[in-house]
């Protein structure tokens, strides 16, 4: 299961902010699968709940939510 990676933190993701469920060093991005330092996560999705490596892949991410939800 991809939350047993030894290091790899829980966070549930707010607009502003995210809170720490379970501590670690680091989150995956969810477009990259990358290795996120928690010191460096900048870009993340409240809505989806995703953590995104730099402002590419969370637009990335966002394009690919929408065409789902349209349909496409």
């Amino acid at each position: 299961m991809i939350g047993d990676i030894p290091g790899m933190a829980v966070l549930e993701y707010g607009a502003a902010d995210f809170a720490v469920v379970r501590p670690g060093q680091f989150v995956l991005c969810a477009v990259s699968g990358e290795r996120i330092d928690l010191q460096d996560l900048k870009y993340w999705s409240a809505e989806f709940q995703e953590a995104y490596r730099g402002a590419a892949e969370a637009t990335q991410a966002y394009l690919r939510h929408r065409a789902v939800a349209a349909g496409a």
